[in-house]
């Protein structure tokens, strides 16, 4: 039989069967991937083939080819990449203004993640309530019109607004999304609004750390319509890239695309080598150098194997 992971705990899997019936299944003990890079074999998303057991539950014997997936380098020490989800149309990358604040950094490293693997990011500002005075009007007119001019998509959101939930529930019709973000962001509350039935736990803001506190322990597909599915994920602090080479990290950021073919070295990593076009258009202020900033960010973390909390 074939399904679709739509919960994954580690040791047991939630399978929505082509039948709309769920199984439990789990991974026989020997189970084994072509992808050994992965410290997780199966995600939300994946497609697999089941067994049904006498008892109602199911093992799953294998995982379809992904056409995408969605990775970020294993925490907690371990070596290799952690699945977040698979065979995605869209990730939804959730931040905030304030409560907690926002990060460019964390934004810049999912685009990253979601151009090289070829999947349509798009950015949210929630809790848009909460954004005060001037200076947050005038941040979020700088955030709209740098992600907007790279070509993304960018949306401000609240739950106390139908009308942005109403613009949110139209990028996601008809698509499989995930939501990615830190903690507090307001992902599930998102998810809420979008299905009210669905009453998921969430949790206040740490007035301490002013960091959110961890509500949703693993991820979650939920189906919302006929085709229409949202995969709700574990707060991040980190979002660790693999797979990429320092010279090839530009190549994700598609304002720096048009100028590294000008660079003297095909390898440039646009930090100090001679006749860097990109380090130039820095300086020409062609591109941004909050940008520029997080570029450097990712290229040190990559050198260092070491990455910085965004």
């Amino acid at each position: 039989m074939k399904g679709l992971i739509t919960k994954a705990t580690g040791s047991w899997y939630q399978v929505l069967l082509d039948n709309d019936e769920n199984m439990s299944c789990r991974l026989p003990g020997k189970f084994r991937l072509d992808e050994d890079d992965l410290v997780n074999p199966v995600a939300v998303g994946d497609i697999v083939d089941v067994f049904p057991q006498k008892d109602g539950t199911g093992v799953i014997n294998q995982v379809l080819e992904r056409r995408n997936r969605l990775v970020r380098k294993a925490t907690h020490g371990r070596r290799g990449a952690q699945l977040i989800a698979a065979n995605l149309d869209l990730v939804i990358i959730v931040q905030s203004l304030r409560d907690p604040s926002f990060k460019t950094g964390f934004i810049d490293r999912v685009l990253v993640t979601c151009e090289a693997y070829e999947i349509t990011p798009l950015i949210i500002i929630n809790k848009s309530d909460l954004n005060k005075g001037d200076k947050d009007m005038e941040m979020l007119d700088q955030v709209q019109e740098l992600y907007n001019g790279l070509g993304y998509d960018l949306l401000t959101t609240s739950i106390h607004d139908e009308a942005s939930i109403g613009r949110l529930k139209s990028h996601i019709t008809g698509k499989l999304s995930v939501f990615t973000g830190h903690s507090g962001t307001g992902k599930t509350s998102l998810l809420n609004a979008l299905s009210p039935g669905l009453a998921f736990k969430t949790a206040e803001i740490s007035r301490s750390s002013n960091k959110g506190k961890h509500t949703t322990t693993y991820a979650q597909l939920v189906k919302l319509a006929e085709n229409t599915f949202l995969v709700d994920t574990p707060g991040i602090r980190e979002f660790g890239l693999v797979d990429m080479e320092q010279y090839e990290i530009s190549l994700h950021f598609p304002e720096m695309r048009p100028y590294r073919e000008s660079c003297r070295f095909y390898n440039c990593t646009h930090r100090h080598e001679p006749s860097c076009a990109v380090r130039d258009a820095v300086e020409r202020q062609a591109i941004t150098g909050s940008r520029y900033k997080s570029y450097l960010s990712i290229v040190e973390s990559v050198e260092s194997g070491i990455d910085k909390a965004t």
